[in-house]
């Protein structure tokens, strides 16, 4: 009777935990659409896509090459002189990476060795995880945005490209042209934990 007693009060507590966790998540989630349309009103869901995702992936994608990704950066830095938007903002819902501008740069107010070095060691705070496990938690993401009733434009034609991507085993995405038209966007993804200790007690 009393192991009956204990297995029973730890599968409810296991169900309570579970219920408490979607909540969270839920609100989370929509924390973060919500963040980003304020201030990118004109995100579309390949926007919001590449937000959730760099949270999962951080750089990693883009880091394949630490010659390569320098040089690209050298050329990006050379490309505008005006870069507009915040600092520095999070990403995704769980917030483990931060894109900051790489206006930082150009005013002088981090130095480009020390910005450089702190995104390529950000690719050791990622946690592996595989396209299949982030198709199930996009789908959820995906989810919530829907009942959000956000009106964005091409909504199923974006949902439709991202499944079919996830489907071949692709995870990488990319902001809509309308996006790169709009906001011009010149940044760098960081992982939380250096961003707070190296890099912004220099701002």
């Amino acid at each position: 009777m009393r192991t009956y007693s204990v297995m029973t009060l730890f599968l409810l507590l296991c169900l309570s935990l579970s219920a408490a966790e979607k909540p969270d998540f839920d609100t989370a989630v929509r924390a973060a659409v919500s963040r980003q349309m304020q201030t990118y009103p004109k995100s579309t869901l390949k926007d919001l896509y590449k937000n959730f995702f760099q949270d999962k992936f951080g750089p990693g994608h883009i880091i394949g090459d630490t010659a390569a990704a320098g040089n690209y950066l050298r050329r990006e830095l050379a490309s505008y002189t005006e870069c507009s938007g915040d600092i520095a903002e999070p990403t995704g819902w769980e917030g483990n990476f931060f894109r900051v501008n790489l206006s930082v740069i150009k005013t002088g107010q981090i130095p480009y060795a020390t910005f450089f070095d702190a995104f390529v060691r950000s690719v050791n705070g990622i946690q592996p995880v595989t396209v299949a496990e982030w198709k199930k938690e996009w789908l959820q993401i995906e989810a919530i945005i829907r009942s959000m009733e956000l009106a964005l434009p091409g909504y199923e034609a974006d949902r439709k490209e991202i499944e079919e991507r996830l489907d071949r085993g692709e995870y990488v995405g990319h902001h809509s042209k309308v996006f790169e038209e709009t906001y011009s966007p010149h940044y760098r993804i960081v992982s939380k934990d250096i961003f707070e200790k190296e890099l912004k007690p220099l701002l």
